[in-house]
């Protein structure tokens, strides 16, 4: 399994070590974020080093909209979908204009929301024409009595919310369709017909065509996108959203609007997750909800990531998870080689790391 794999090396690699938490101010912070872009077989080999710096410039770009609504006073909920509509509408990640492809040749996008003042939650399933997906899930969560819309209901209430609409070919990338034609073409199943509205193949003018940027096709990584937040009021935010697997099919819905699974977040607990991986796994183990029961039972949020994320492991998972607490400290776990990912605080300079030996 690739989580025995990686294992304790992967696990004991992460963007901010115990050590550094010793050596951070005492001070705790008046408002903190963490990012992440998706965890999986990340490796120096495998990116140049303009799509190295490519993505660290996505994370940068994410952290400044976040952290720009914390400074001002902003709740950490809008600090969230500010941070994430910027992953969103960067093609680099599989979320929003970037996703990946189902078997049958559309985008579907996923996304959730927690409020952990209130335990307020929202998610969407299978969107293909709201353009921020995580706004979508918010709307479900302030504008309707329930937690999940799915499917053309779903886009339907995001545009009497007023939420944007586009045409689905605003999500094509020339890399995600070559990756689902790759993946395909190895299982024997039918291409479909290119998506009506695509660009022309080899438009360079196009989202993600540019060569030197897009990582190469066999990139193997769990697409998600995902932010946690703690505002100067002291309440917690979680938001995942997604474009869920390649080539997936029969209407597959991964982990990320599974409330408890792939996003959650409760004050009471005193922590805020969103996670990234191998979606079922990620709700058998109901990973972001266990975090959040550790962390309420004592347990430090990287003490409680990092078990979790072992637990994941012992039943096949891989993948990982950021985790916000009420001191502001963020943690990062995962069993993968790597996961996009950074975080500032009012305290603390924006930090972006990419492979899992980063410190």
């Amino acid at each position: 399994m690739r989580a025995a794999l990686f294992g304790l090396t992967a696990l004991t690699a992460l963007c901010f070590s115990s050590a550094q938490a010793q050596e951070a101010p005492q001070e705790a912070p008046r408002w903190s974020l963490a990012i992440h872009g998706g965890a999986g077989v990340i490796e120096r080999a495998g990116l140049t080093p303009e799509q190295d710096a490519a993505y660290r410039d996505g994370l940068s770009q994410a952290l400044a909209a976040g952290s720009a609504v914390l400074e001002r006073g902003g709740s950490s909920l809008d600090a969230v979908q500010a941070a994430i509509q910027v992953l969103e509408d960067n093609p680099l990640f599989n979320a929003g204009r970037g996703a990946v492809f189902t078997a049958a040749g559309r985008n579907e996008l996923d996304a959730a929301v927690m409020n952990g003042a209130d335990l307020t939650a929202g998610a969407v399933a299978g969107l293909t024409t709201t353009r921020h997906p995580i706004a979508a899930a918010r709307a479900v969560m302030e504008q309707s009595p329930h937690v999940m819309l799915i499917g053309p209901g779903a886009d339907a209430f995001a545009a009497q919310a007023g939420l944007e609409q586009v045409d689905p070919a605003f999500f094509f990338t020339e890399r995600r369709w070559q990756g689902l034609v790759k993946a395909l073409t190895e299982t024997g199943q039918p291409i479909p017909d290119r998506p009506a509205g695509a660009p022309a193949p080899g438009d360079q003018s196009a989202p993600g065509a540019q060569a030197s940027v897009a990582p190469p096709l066999n990139e193997r990584k769990f697409g998600t996108v995902g932010a946690v937040a703690l505002d100067s009021q002291g309440r917690l935010a979680a938001g995942t959203s997604t474009g869920g697997m390649t080539a997936k099919r029969w209407g597959r819905v991964g982990d990320v609007p599974v409330i408890g699974a792939g996003t959650y977040a409760s004050n009471a607990d005193g922590c805020a997750v969103s996670a990234t991986g191998s979606g079922e796994y990620f709700i058998r183990a109901t990973v972001a909800r266990d975090i959040c029961a550790r962390t309420r039972t004592g347990a430090t949020v990287q003490v409680a990531a990092e078990a979790e994320i072992a637990d994941v492991g012992s039943i096949g998972g891989d993948g990982g998870v950021i985790v916000m607490g009420l001191t502001g400290e963020p943690a990062f776990a995962m069993n993968t080689s790597g996961m996009y990912r950074g975080a500032v605080a009012s305290n603390r300079a924006a930090t972006v790391a990419i492979y899992a030996d980063e410190k």
